[in-house]
C-alpha cells in the first residue's frame, strides 16, 4: 500500500541512463532558475517604500534614486556571475570559485551564507505568495500559516521530488503568465501617466530631506530593496542542469532573467511612485497598482493570481539550487554523504526534504509574516557575492588568458560594490534580525567542519594500508575462534532454529540462560538435558531479577579472555507478531539487548527472526 502511494505521488524511479532527460533548455530553465529573482517585484519595490514612509513621507523622494542604484548593482553582479558560470560549469558558484580560489574558510563562509540564502529563499516566496492571495481575499487572513505550509510540503515538495522535467513543466506555465501580466501592467500605467489618465507625482513627495535619521532610513531602504536581488546566484549554482552546451545556455539564460528583472523592478518602482502609494494594512503595494491600474476587474485578479504562483514558485529556484549545492558540499565531505545521493527521480531527494523542513520551521517562528523574514534576507546572497568576485579576480589573475585584466576589474568592482553593501545590511538591519544570520554563518561553519573531520578520521580508521594492494601477493586475512553466544529464556523452536544458524558458522557455540530462580534455571537444564541439542548450556544465576546486565557482564569477562583475533557472535533468537500491537504484549529485551551491544566494539550482534503464522 505505502508503495502504490509513494509511486503516486512521486511517481516510477528512472534509470540513470535517463538523466539526460531531465536536461534543461533555456525556456524552461529561466522559469526554474529565473522565479525567485523575478518574483521579487512582488515585494522589492514595497519593502523599499515601507522604510521611506517611516518618518511620514520626509523620505518618499528617495526611492527613485535607490531603484537606479538596485539597477545598476544589478547590471554589475549580472555580468560578474556570468562568468562565473563559465568558469565553473559543474556548479556550485560562490562555493565552487571559493574553494578552488580561496580556500576553505571562505568557501565554507559562501556556502553557509548560501544556505541560509535558499532557506530564507524559500520561507519568503510561501509567506508573500499567500500575502498576496489575502490582499484580494481578506477572508483567508486567519489561516495564513496553514496555508503557507500545506503549500511547502503538498505542493512545492512533492513536485520537486517528482524531477527536475515534471517540476520545470508544471511551473512554467505560472511564470510566463506572470511576466507577461506585470509587463502588461507596467505599460499599461506608463501609458496613464503619459496621458495623464492617472494620478501624478504630488510635487512635495519628490522634495529631499536629509539628516542622520534620514540617512539611515535610505539605507535601510536600500539594503531592503536589494532583496530583490536574490535568486541572481541559481543559474551559476545550477549549470549542470542545462543542456549542452551547459555554460553558454546559463549565460544566455543568466542575461535573460536580470534583464526581464531590471524592467519589471524599475516598472513596478516608477508605479510605486507614480500612484504614491503607501502602506495599508493586508494589501500590498503591487494590489494596490494593480487596482488603480486595471480597475477592480479581470486583470486586477489575474495579476494577484499570478503573482500568487510566482512567488510560490520562487521557492523552486531554492528546491533546484540548494540541493545541488548540498550534494557538491557532500561530495567534499562537508555534509552527511546521503546528501550526494541521487533519489528515485534521479533529484538529491534528501536534499529537498531538509530544505522543506528547514524553511517550514521558518514560517512557523516568524508566523509566516514576509515583512520579519525579509529583514534576515539578502545578507547572506550578498556576502557570497562578495566572496564569489573576489575569488574571480584571484582566478583571473592566476590563468592570465585573453582580457583577463578587463574581467578582473569588472570583478574588483563587483566585489567591492557587494562588500559595501553587506556591511549596509549588517549595519542597518543588524537589530531587525540581520545578527541571527551573522551568528547562524559561523555556526554552519563550525557544523561544515565537524562534519569533515568525522569524516577524515573514519577514513584514517577504515583505509588498508597502500602495501596491501598487491595483485601478486595474496592479502594474508588471520583468521581465530569465533565464540558465538545464544541468550535462551527457555528451549523453543525460536532456539532451535537460532541454534542451527549458530552451528552452520561456528563450532563454538554456547547457549546462555539468566535464572532469576534457582529452581526455574533447575528446571530449563533439566528441559535442555533432555532435549540434547548438542550445545552446551552456561547458567547465570542473577538474585537480583536482572537479565540485560548479566548477559552483558558475561561478555565483557569473555572479551577479556579471547585473543586479538578472535571473534565474539551474540544471536538474539527474536520473534515477529503476525499484528504489530501483538508486539506490545511481550517485553523488548531483545531489542534493549541489541542496541546496547551494538554499542561495544569488539562484538558482533545478529538477530534470528521467526515469524509468528497467527
Amino acid at each position: 500500500m505505502m508503495r502504490f502511494v509513494r509511486r503516486i505521488l512521486i511517481g516510477k524511479p528512472l534509470h540513470n541512463q535517463e538523466i539526460h532527460n531531465e536536461k534543461l533548455p533555456k525556456w524552461k530553465a529561466l522559469s526554474i532558475f529565473s522565479s525567485d529573482a523575478l518574483s521579487s517585484v512582488a515585494y522589492g519595490p514595497e519593502q523599499i517604500m515601507l522604510m521611506l514612509t517611516l518618518p511620514g513621507m520626509l523620505a518618499y523622494g528617495y526611492l527613485a534614486p535607490i531603484s537606479l542604484a538596485i539597477l545598476a548593482l544589478l547590471a554589475i553582479v549580472t555580468i560578474s556571475y556570468v562568468q562565473v558560470a563559465k568558469v565553473n560549469p559543474g556548479g556550485g558558484g560562490s562555493y565552487s570559485v571559493a574553494i578552488t580560489n580561496l580556500g576553505e574558510m571562505p568557501a565554507l563562509t559562501a556556502a553557509a551564507a548560501l544556505f541560509a540564502d535558499y532557506t530564507l529563499t524559500v520561507a519568503v516566496s510561501v509567506s508573500a505568495g499567500t500575502a498576496a492571495i489575502i490582499s484580494a481575499f481578506p477572508n483567508f487572513a486567519q489561516h495564513e500559516v496553514a496555508m503557507d505550509l500545506f503549500i511547502l510540503f503538498g505542493v512545492l515538495m512533492l513536485v520537486n521530488l517528482r524531477g527536475i522535467r515534471e517540476s520545470s513543466t508544471a511551473f512554467v506555465f505560472p511564470t510566463y503568465g506572470f511576466i507577461l501580466g506585470i509587463i502588461a501592467l507596467i505599460g499599461t500605467g506608463i501609458y496613464q501617466s503619459l496621458t495623464n489618465q492617472a494620478p501624478i507625482f504630488p510635487p512635495a513627495s519628490l522634495e529631499k530631506q536629509m539628516d542622520w535619521t534620514i540617512l539611515v532610513l535610505v539605507l535601510r531602504a536600500f539594503a531592503n530593496g536589494c532583496s530583490s536581488m536574490t535568486g541572481l546566484e541559481a543559474i551559476s549554482n545550477g549549470v549542470p542542469m542545462f543542456r549542452s552546451p551547459g555554460a553558454r545556455n546559463a549565460t544566455i539564460t543568466t542575461y535573460w532573467m536580470s534583464g526581464i528583472l531590471g524592467i519589471m523592478f524599475i516598472g513596478t518602482s516608477f508605479l510605486t511612485m507614480h500612484f504614491h502609494i503607501l502602506p495599508l494594512h493586508d494589501i500590498t503595494a503591487l494590489s494596490q497598482i494593480a487596482e488603480l491600474t486595471f480597475g477592480r476587474g479581470w486583470a486586477y485578479y489575474y495579476i494577484q493570481i499570478t503573482t500568487m504562483l510566482v512567488l510560490y514558485l520562487a521557492a523552486n529556484t531554492s528546491f533546484n539550487g540548494l540541493p545541488l549545492l548540498l550534494s557538491i558540499l557532500a561530495r567534499d565531505g562537508y555534509m552527511p554523504r546521503y546528501l550526494g545521493v541521487r533519489g528515485e527521480r534521479l533529484n538529491f531527494s534528501n536534499g529537498i526534504v531538509l530544505l522543506s523542513i528547514v524553511a517550514g520551521i521558518l514560517i512557523l517562528i516568524y508566523q509566516g509574516n514576509t515583512e520579519h523574514l525579509i529583514s534576515l534576507y539578502a545578507i547572506g546572497v550578498f556576502l557570497s557575492f562578495t566572496i564569489a568576485q573576489i575569488g574571480m579576480v584571484v582566478h583571473w589573475k592566476k590563468e592570465r588568458t585573453r582580457g583577463w585584466h578587463l574581467r578582473a576589474t569588472v570583478n574588483t568592482i563587483g566585489a567591492t560594490v557587494t562588500g559595501i553593501v553587506v556591511l549596509i545590511i549588517a549595519i542597518t538591519k543588524f537589530f531587525y534580525g540581520a545578527w541571527l544570520v551573522l551568528i547562524f554563518i559561523p555556526i554552519m561553519i563550525c557544523i561544515f567542519k565537524k562534519i569533515r573531520s568525522h569524516y577524515n578520521d573514519m577514513a584514517d580508521q577504515l583505509h588498508l594500508p597502500l602495501e596491501d594492494f598487491n595483485p601478486n601477493i595474496k592479502a594474508n586475512l588471520k583468521t581465530g575462534r569465533n565464540v558465538v553466544i545464544v541468550p535462551i529464556a527457555t528451549p523453543t523452536s525460536v532456539v532451535a532454529e537460532t541454534l542451527k544458524y549458530a552451528k552452520s558458522i561456528s563450532n563454538d557455540v554456547v547457549a546462555l540462560h539468566i535464572a532469576t530462580d534457582e529452581e526455574i534455571g533447575r528446571k530449563v537444564e533439566d528441559k535442555w538435558r533432555g532435549w540434547n541439542p548438542g550445545i552446551e548450556l552456561v547458567t547465570v544465576y542473577s538474585p537480583y531479577r536482572l537479565v540485560i546486565q548479566p548477559i552483558l557482564d558475561y561478555i565483557i569477562n569473555l572479551e577479556r579472555q579471547k585473543n586479538p583475533e578472535d571473534y565474539i557472535t551474540i544471536l538474539i533468537p527474536e520473534f515477529q507478531t503476525k499484528k504489530w500491537w501483538h508486539r506490545l504484549l511481550h517485553n523488548q529485551t531483545g531489542w534493549i539487548l541489541r542496541t546496547l551491544l551494538i554499542l561495544r566494539e569488539n562484538v558482533i550482534v545478529t538477530t534470528i527472526p521467526f515469524h509468528l503464522q497467527k
